[in-house]
Parts: structure tokens; sequence; C-alpha cells
């Protein structure tokens, strides 16, 4: 589905009923709605939401820690993949906490997704190490990967 009128902006505690929608869409174990009101009320997170018009159709979120920053995820709903919504959401989260002072990302992903793994390297980062059986629901490995380099 071809996003109308895409925008994008952050995350704020009343949109945790709708970034649990699209989490159920795209995860297998998916976090609560709780989960997302306390993520968007703290000072030590970084959420930003898509929006096709006012439909919440993608999200991405960190943790700040000082100068780093930790992806928590990235999820599009699955009609509007593939028209590069991630790519911008990932960009603009990236300004945004360099605007904060972080100046090293890290993430988890697994090594059956091609795609998130293109769309990180894409933004600079690089294989770090591997995460033995880190995801639960099916033991998959996590790589690690880094961007030292905001």
């Amino acid at each position: 589905m071809k996003p109308v009128g895409l925008s994008f902006r952050e995350m704020k505690p009343e949109d945790a009923e709708a970034v649990e929608t699209v989490e159920k869409a795209c995860f297998a174990i998916p976090w609560s709605r709780e989960s997302f009101w306390r993520e968007a009320a703290s000072e030590n997170t970084c959420y930003l939401l898509a929006l096709d018009g006012q439909k919440v159709i993608g999200y991405v979120g960190c943790w700040i820690s000082l100068e780093e920053a930790q992806i928590t995820n990235i999820a599009i709903l699955p009609a509007y993949r593939g028209q590069k919504v991630g790519t911008e959401l990932l960009g603009r989260l990236i300004e945004m906490v360099k605007k904060r002072g972080v100046t090293a990302m890290t993430l988890e992903v697994r090594p059956s997704n091609a795609p998130a793994r293109a769309l990180y390297a894409h933004y600079g980062f690089r294989e770090a190490g591997v995460r033995k059986k880190y995801y639960h629901d099916n033991g998959e490995d996590a790589i690690i990967m880094w961007n030292t380099k905001l």
C-alpha cells in the first residue's frame, strides 16, 4: 500500500495503542501497550513514528545512555514495506539522537532478516559479534551491529 500522506513525529504516551497494533503485526513476541507507554514517557528513549495521514504505520525507537544509543525495534506494517519508510525512519532517528549528543549506536538483528541488515549497513552499521540463541521465539542467534561514526 502506498502511503498517501506520509509524515513523521515523535511518539507520545497516547500513541501506545497504535504502536502496539504495528508491533503485533510484525513480531512473534510483541511488546505490550504498557511497554510502549513507558518508553514514550521516558527521558532516556527516543521513538519516532511514521504515519499515513493519522494512521501509525511504523515506528523506530532506541534507549539512550550518555553518548550511546541502542535501537530497540523498528517495525513497518507489512502492507507498507518495500517503500523506504523504514529507511526514512532510521535516518530521522539517527539525526534526532545526534542532536542529543549520541555518537554511537548499536542493535541486534536476526541473521535471516536480510532487508534489515541491508538497511543498517546503509547507515554505516557493521557486524561486531553474535549473541547465541538470542531470539526466544525460535532460538535464532542475533548479529550485534555497531555504528561508531555518527
